[in-house]
């Protein structure tokens, strides 16, 4: 597996697609973004606990959103769903992040502020898990053969 091509699909991804909600996307391609995103996250959340109070780390994920969130709608649109299902996974994402960038931005008030958003956010991440569930099982599915009702198939991709 060849680390350079994985961050250029990344690159890619974000540079090129950033708000892409067309097309198809085969299976090889978006988990291997989904795991550079992963590690991208990771590798925020860990200097975050270092350096930051949860600052970093919801600036990063609110960045990634809309990529995550659009290679999400093109693969499950390569398996014959709609993409919907993308944007109500970013607007729910994007109101958990807002609200924990808000109480990192807020200091020692956001504390009292965690306590005030509690149930919000409680209900966000609940239907945050039950979206990323969906998302889930229907990336994980095989693309149809031929060309469907968002366009032709996907050109294959390996990281090898």
């Amino acid at each position: 597996m060849d680390f350079n091509k994985l961050w250029q699909n990344f690159m890619d991804m974000v540079q090129n697609h950033y708000m892409d909600f067309g097309g198809r996307m085969n299976r090889a391609k978006f988990w291997y973004f989904m795991l550079v995103c992963f590690g991208v996250l990771l590798a925020a959340s860990i200097i975050d606990a270092i350096v930051t109070y949860g600052l970093l780390r919801a600036i990063v994920g609110l960045a990634l959103l809309l990529p995550i969130g659009g290679a999400a709608a093109r693969r499950m649109q390569d398996t014959g769903r709609s993409g919907q299902l993308g944007w109500i996974w970013i607007l729910i994402g994007a109101l958990y992040d807002v609200v924990v960038l808000l109480m990192a931005l807020s200091g020692p008030w956001g504390v009292l502020a965690f306590f005030g958003l509690w149930p919000l956010l409680s209900l966000a991440g609940l239907a945050m898990l039950v979206v990323t569930i969906l998302i889930i099982y229907f990336c994980a599915q095989p693309g149809e053969a031929g060309p469907n009702a968002y366009g032709p198939p996907p050109a294959p991709w390996s990281p090898n």
